[in-house]
């Protein structure tokens, strides 16, 4: 809606970011490819890319804002809490402000959720609960946070009037 790129072809120029993403569940360990793809692929130049991704490796965390809020409310559920309306913006806005503040690097999501259990007195103990899953969880988490940090350079590219030819098919070095 506020870019000149189809939704298709952003994805297809994506193909290696998700790839590193998910492998790694690091949206730092991410950032050289997230660069090169939005430099080569999306036509974002070097001054907007190298500005706006390292800003947003950094600060925004969409993927895991989410995880928190979803797995603070479960972790409710199983204790048996009845979380009312303050508690639950209280969980949101808890796991937002959070997720601003989690490195990005792998597992960091799972100690920030203590925050946001004992914003609401949430029992800590509950993220036994989950610990075995959130490996899987990290890598599915990592990938909305390297999208959005994309999506994000190339809206202010052509806002800016500087967003260059895209082609997603592009060769990328390292493939064959």
């Amino acid at each position: 809606a506020f870019t000149k790129i189809k939704v298709t072809d952003f994805f297809r120029a994506q193909k290696q970011v998700l790839a590193v993403a998910f492998s790694t569940s690091s949206s730092a360990a991410t950032l050289p490819v997230t660069m090169d793809v939005c430099e080569k692929r999306l036509g974002v130049p070097t001054k907007i890319a190298s500005f706006v991704l390292p800003l947003g490796t950094t600060v925004n965390m969409d993927g895991t804002a989410l995880y928190q809020a979803v797995a603070a409310m479960f972790i409710a559920q199983v204790y048996g809490f009845d979380l009312n309306l303050a508690q639950q913006l209280t969980i949101v806005l808890t796991a937002a402000l959070a997720a601003v503040g989690t490195a990005p690097v792998p597992g960091v999501g799972l100690i920030m959720l203590i925050i946001v259990l004992k914003s609401v007195g949430i029992p800590e103990e509950g993220i036994a609960l989950i610990i075995g899953v959130d490996r899987i969880l990290d890598m599915c988490r990592t990938v909305p946070n390297v999208i959005a940090d994309s999506l994000a350079c190339v809206v202010i590219a052509n806002s800016e009037g500087e967003l260059g030819e895209i082609k997603p098919d592009a060769a990328y070095p390292g493939t064959m």
